[in-house]
């Protein structure tokens, strides 16, 4: 298994903006956060979020279909490779998620876009104190953070069984435990 030194390398190949990088900081974070809720491998569910998005910023046409090759070229296997492929499941591939670790990166991807552009709309720039409450609103409101798209996430909520409430709360959670973290990144 490669090593999350070389997978961080991996990503700034091919993605150079500060966003991209932090996203996937961030989606790696939120999965080893529920990788250790559930007693899964915290290391390979990190891994899979840290990577989740490798082909986007070069290839935006290519979409979870660069990936494969891109992956597959660093050594990775298949099942790693559909993981990172399932979380464009309806919008830029057809591998649908099955495994509960495919299922909510399905779900969070989407999902910690709009926290983190909540989080840079409040007076302290952070998730910290954010309430479920709070994002609900913004959640609603089709205008804000019109990129992150609602459907995926409720249908990532509906695959995993879950209310909203619970996949908003669990995943505010898990961005606060590591903002720090994302944001001492390249310091």
């Amino acid at each position: 298994m490669i090593t999350r030194e070389d997978t961080l390398t991996l990503l700034k190949q091919y993605n150079k903006e500060d966003f991209h990088i932090r996203h996937g900081l961030t989606v790696e974070a939120v999965m080893r956060y529920f990788a250790e809720k559930y007693g899964y491998d915290p290391e390979y569910w990190g891994l899979v979020g840290l990577l989740h998005d490798i082909d986007f910023e070069m290839y935006p046409e290519e979409h979870c279909q660069k990936a494969p090759e891109l992956l597959k070229d660093a050594g990775l296997d298949d099942d790693f490779i559909r993981s990172v492929c399932s979380h464009g499941y309806g919008l830029c591939s057809d591998i649908q998620p099955e495994h509960q670790m495919e299922k909510i990166l399905f779900a969070v991807d989407e999902l910690t876009g709009l926290i983190g552009a909540y989080a840079l709309m409040r007076p302290s720039k952070s998730v910290q104190g954010m309430e479920i409450k709070s994002l609900k609103k913004k959640f609603k409101d089709k205008k804000f953070a019109a990129g992150c798209s609602r459907d995926v996430i409720r249908q990532g909520a509906e695959m995993l069984g879950w209310e909203l409430d619970e996949l908003f709360g669990e995943t505010i959670c898990a961005m606060q435990q590591s903002e720090q973290q994302v944001n001492e990144y390249g310091v």
